[in-house]
């Protein structure tokens, strides 16, 4: 595995380890290109704090940090200073002027929630048909905007009751149609959880689609898995999934 744009920092507050530990893992298990994408921050409205992504105030930290590690390990491996952000209409103004001044590199969706917090149902958590159709038509609205480079995790949501077939293939055939990999998350494949899913990734093999891994690392450890990277690719290739090294615009300088 040479890339991943899959990271997070322990900003979100669910991630330990600090930044310079995360590259260092990166380089010592052979990736060329390390990607950041921690969860967004958002402005929200009155005084809420998410507990489970960086507040606005942490910015400038994340962008200070990463930009200096960049520079300090340009000559072993290509560093992308990104977020992991969902599709929240509402909310997208303020997060515009928010990060207007700063050097970001990529996002990519991650719709863990389809109406924003703290009233918003989590997408990992239990849900039904009606929220399955809401989850999907919201993707695809934020993939066409061209805000994100790809899907984290496209079968997060928590469902897989009748009509599942149904959205998951409006998922998958949407990303065939604009070449955009799904992703083959590592995170949930150590940890058991209901992602990925073979339902999922069945359909998106019927669709014609590639595959992407993304090591979504809450911890640096998570880079010297290469068991799980292998298990990730023979998942790939017994699906039919190609898989992509690099996204388009962000492989190694």
């Amino acid at each position: 595995m040479l890339a991943n744009y899959h990271t997070h920092t322990a900003r979100c507050n669910h991630a330990a380890g600090e930044d310079r530990e995360y590259v260092e893992a990166a380089i010592a298990a052979g990736y060329r290109v390390l990607g950041f994408a921690d969860h967004a921050p958002f402005v929200f409205p009155g005084d809420y704090v998410s507990p489970t992504r960086m507040t606005a105030a942490e910015t400038e930290g994340y962008f200070s940090s990463l930009t200096a590690l960049k520079k300090e390990y340009a000559t072993d491996i290509t560093i992308y200073i990104g977020f992991e952000s969902e599709y929240l209409p509402e909310l997208l103004p303020a997060q515009d002027a928010l990060l207007a001044d700063y050097p970001l590199d990529y996002m990519i969706l991650g719709q863990h929630f389809i109406t924003p917090e703290p009233y918003g149902h989590y997408t990992g958590f239990e849900g039904d048909l009606e929220g399955l159709v809401q989850y999907t038509d919201s993707i695809i609205a934020g993939m066409e905007t061209g805000r994100y480079i790809y899907t984290a995790h496209p079968d997060l949501y928590r469902y897989r009751g009748d009509g599942t077939e149904e959205q998951f293939r409006r998922i998958a055939r949407y990303m065939k149609e604009k070449n955009i990999p799904v992703e083959i998350n590592l995170l949930g494949l150590v940890t058991s959880r209901h992602y990925p899913s073979d339902t999922f990734l069945t359909i998106a093999a019927e669709e014609g689609c590639s595959a992407i891994i993304g090591v979504d690392a809450h911890e640096p450890l998570a880079f010297s898995d290469s068991a799980a990277v292998l298990t990730a690719a023979r998942i790939a290739e017994s699906y039919g999934l190609p898989l992509v090294d690099f996204m388009p615009g962000l492989g190694p300088l």
